[in-house]
């Protein structure tokens, strides 16, 4: 037995082996202690007598899922050799085999995956010679695939950061970059010629895809792309070792399609995780999921990563919700029938596979019977066409007679093994009922076979008994011996008695004893034909997983709109957005929306660049991401949080917010700010939406300022007539840009001053702030008085000396083309200027302290001088 677990594990190198002994999986060696460390369970000994005993652990086979998980989750790829023959046919030592390979990428089991995520195994393949490379992902769970082929490396990474498969195949010596760590990916490492050879994928892909060449599925021109596919393909085989048949249409990434969210605008939005790298609440993902099944909440995510950027589908989505929107009591049926649908794609996968439980087929049946009521629910509802929900009826296949077979055959528990017996119903099969009624009512035939020998045979006291070496028998006292009938076959005498069988007793006996086998044997038959049948309605489940999805999606949308009082976007093809009462729906959803403050916004090819200025904690930030995950939230089809909302579509949202550090690359804060900017000066198109905040604040006040001037001088000319751009920033400098770059203006976040203190009133309003209001802000976050007070008394003096400077060459710094602060080739004043009063009075100004009705008076003032 040990020479057998050996050649399995030499086969396996990587996996730790899980070998089936009886009800048993056991580990040995190495592996015994990993997996007893791993999950903490007791470390034995197959000998522990021995000089040099063999470490072992175990657990029962009916348990083993729960550790499984775990070690899955810790990394391990896991090898399972199970028996295959039966151990009491078998002749000397039971044949095993490695049946399947479980690792992060290729588990199907619910308790191995998040409901509504996909798990992707991803694969890249990137070739030097002709810089181009691909990279392909699979949710072998669902079926579904798609790729991408790029040009650009790094394009490729970002993608894989984005879509994040729990494990990705890279040829050997080929290692993630390290600007890309974030990827969480389990690497596997695989041989280049076996895995990702070029001929061997276009057979795979063929075969699998049922086409004589590549050009149907679109990879005729994509060898790189092939090559990533072909290993994604070869690793299946050596890991499932069975058919892959369940795996649907390979469909290339069509980035025209879509609108572009890089994994930075991503995290910066924080869509699915916060900044911090939790999920949950403080997400997009979480305001916006109100879906009631697995598979809607997956499509959620899908159109969230990637939103629409063509209108038609977008249209198609808001009439859908719109009409949902519009109709709570259907919503509400809706949600209550969706809440009893299980995730069809996941359990018709497992049952293609072969590795249903008698569980997911009572899920598969629950699940079915929900369908006819959804569309009794919808079809009452639906009185004339309305559209996509209309088409949806007319394809809409209720599987009533895949719910029959299931209804008729499975009991409501079953037992989780198939070998187990007790899965069926009676009346499903003559020759089980006949079973089931000697397993469960054996004993009772028994009584009425002794009842019928005393009633036909004159023998006083005859009695019934049983021991495990002679089974059943009759027993009579020697006194009676002598009328003991014909039939009567004695099988051993007693000091007072004698023990008889009949030919009927004894075929009784054979039945019974045979029965509960028969019966496992049987019902094992029966359920692998059950699953066999429902395995040939994978294609049907699947259109009915989609169908689900989309309602799901469309009412859990509905929902959201509802209870938040969100508005349908009017999209269109300009680059006008016009945003009226808007809000920002996570932080809305933590505050309350009776503590937002909604806001107005425009954008138009006056007003493309919006220049955002405002203390610390006004809300700059929150304005930002909230016009930028408006417009998302508008092209996946959904209502937005606002009184009226006009939306040009984008075909790409940037985003550069918030500080970060990446030190194990050796990128400081400014280091990663700049990185990103670079990003969206060479990507933005003119259809792009860029946020930007705070460019320029990790390096010196000149240098920034420098930076952020440029970057906005550069967004206003890109794209012939520039690209539309929120900048927020602290650079007060920046607001004399209004006026010289065309499409400029000046925005801040309203404050009052009241006491000492200030007062945000969360509103955007027209102009430039007056000033930053740090050290304000300092003492409403719990600096102490003393620090406070001493910032103001060095801020009075830095002022002073600032005003002293400007006030000696305030004439000789004014320049049309710089902004202020900006040391301007000194202008040459004659002699009877310097004594002019104007010339004085404007030395000595204080700009800083004067109110704009105050400087108003003084232009008043010194006009009426020169003319005077």
């Amino acid at each position: 037995m040990l020479e057998q677990y050996l050649h399995f594990k030499e086969e396996n190198p990587g996996c730790l082996l899980f070998f089936r002994m009886g009800d048993f999986y056991e580990l040995f060696f190495e592996d015994a202690e990993t997996v007893a460390k791993a999950v903490q369970i007791a470390l034995t000994s197959r000998n522990p007598n021995d000089e040099n005993p063999i470490p072992m652990c175990g657990m029962p086979h009916h348990s083993v899922e729960p550790y499984l998980s775990q070690l899955l989750e810790k990394g391990y790829k896991i090898a399972i050799c199970d028996q295959i023959e039966d151990p009491r046919e078998a002749k000397g030592l039971v044949k095993r085999d490695v049946t399947r390979v479980l690792t992060p990428g290729t588990v199907v089991e619910d308790s191995n995956l998040k409901s509504k995520e996909n798990n992707y195994l991803g694969s890249l393949y990137w070739d030097a010679s002709t810089n181009t490379g691909g990279i392909a992902w699979l949710d072998f769970s669902t079926g579904q695939w798609s790729g991408l082929l790029s040009r650009k490396e790094p394009e490729l990474w970002q993608w894989l950061v984005k879509i994040n498969p729990s494990e990705l195949l890279l040829p050997q010596g080929f290692k993630i970059p390290p600007q890309f760590t974030e990827l969480s990916s389990q690497v596997t490492s695989v041989p280049l010629g076996a895995y990702f050879d070029i001929s061997s994928a276009v057979t795979k892909i063929q075969e699998l895809q049922g086409t004589v060449n590549m050009k149907a599925l679109d990879l005729d021109d994509k060898p790189e792309l092939v090559r990533a596919c072909g290993a994604l393909l070869t690793y299946l085989e050596h890991t499932q070792k069975s058919k892959l048949g369940h795996l649907g249409e390979f469909k290339p990434l069509n980035l025209g399609k879509h609108l572009l969210l890089d994994e930075i605008t991503e995290r910066n939005l924080e869509i699915f995780r916060r900044l911090d790298g939790k999920t949950g609440k403080g997400t997009l993902w979480k305001v916006l999921d109100k879906t009631k099944t697995s598979m809607g909440g997956r499509l959620l995510e899908s159109r969230l990563r990637q939103p629409w950027r063509d209108r038609a589908p977008i249209e198609k989505s808001l009439e859908c919700v719109t009409f949902l929107f519009e109709r709570d009591h259907l919503r509400a049926d809706l949600r209550n029938a969706l809440d009893s649908v299980y995730d069809l794609e996941r359990l018709s996968t497992r049952v293609f596979l072969g590795r249903a439980t008698p569980k997911d087929f009572i899920a598969l049946r629950q699940s079915l019977h929900m369908l006819p009521k959804l569309r009794d629910f919808l079809s009452t509802a639906l009185q004339e066409d309305t559209g996509e929900l209309t088409k949806i009826l007319k394809k809409w296949d209720n599987m009533e007679d895949i719910a029959s077979i299931l209804d008729v055959s499975l009991v409501d528990s079953p037992p989780p093994n198939i070998t187990d017996g007790g899965l069926f119903k009676k009346g499903f099969d003559a020759k089980l009922d006949e079973l089931i009624e000697l397993t469960e009512h054996g004993e009772d035939r028994l009584k009425r076979l002794h009842e019928k020998e005393l009633n036909q045979n004159d023998i006083p006291k005859l009695k019934l008994g049983f021991n495990k070496i002679f089974g059943y028998y009759f027993e009579v006292s020697k006194a009676f011996k002598g009328q003991v009938p014909e039939h009567f076959i004695r099988r051993q005498t007693l000091v007072n008695s004698e023990r008889y069988i009949t030919p009927e007793l004894k075929e009784m006996e054979d039945r019974i004893i045979s029965a509960s086998d028969d019966r496992k044997s049987l019902e094992y038959k029966l359920f692998i034909q059950l699953r066999e049948q429902l395995s040939a309605a994978r294609s049907r489940f699947l259109f009915m997983a989609d169908v689900i999805a989309s309602i799901d999606f469309w009412q859990g949308l509905a929902e959201t709109a509802r209870v938040n009082e969100w508005c349908r976007p009017s999209l269109h093809e300009g680059m006008e957005i016009e945003i009226e009462a808007g809000r920002h729906p996570v932080v809305e959803d933590a505050m309350g929306a009776s503590n937002y403050i909604p806001g107005d916004l425009r954008i138009d090819h006056s007003r493309r660049i919006l220049l955002i200025t405002g203390p610390n904690m006004a809300g700059k930030s929150t304005v930002l991401r909230q016009v930028a995950i408006l417009t998302i939230m508008a092209q996946i089809g959904s209502f937005v949080p606002a009184k009226k909302a006009q939306i040009g579509l984008a075909d790409r949202v940037f985003s550069r917010v918030g500080a970060s550090d990446n030190l194990a690359q050796g990128h400081s804060t400014f280091m990663v700010e700049m990185t990103e900017t670079a990003r969206i000066l060479r990507q933005a198109t003119k259809r792009s939406l860029v946020i930007l905040d705070e460019i320029g604040r990790g390096t010196s006040t000149y240098d920034g300022l420098s930076l952020a001037w440029a970057v906005v001088e550069e967004l206003s000319t890109r794209a012939r007539g520039g690209i539309r751009t929120l900048f927020a920033t602290h650079y007060h400098e920046l607001t004399a840009l209004e006026g010289k770059i065309d499409g400029l203006r000046n925005l801040n976040i309203a404050v009052k001053e009241w006491k000492g203190d200030i007062v945000f009133l969360r509103r955007l309003v027209p102009g430039p702030a007056d000033r930053s209001y740090g050290i304000e802000v300092a003492k409403l976050a719990g600096v102490p008085k003393g620090v406070v007070d001493r910032a103001r008394e060095i801020l009075a003096e830095l002022e002073e000396k600032s005003h002293d400077s400007r006030a000696k060459g305030a004439v000789e710094r004014a320049s049309q083309t710089l902004l202020p602060g900006f040391g301007a080739p000194p202008i040459e004043i004659s002699e009877e200027l310097t004594e002019h009063p104007i010339v004085t009075q404007l030395t000595d100004l204080d700009v800083d302290g004067m109110t704009p009705i105050q400087a108003l008076m003084l232009l008043n003032q010194w006009k009426d001088m020169i003319k005077g």
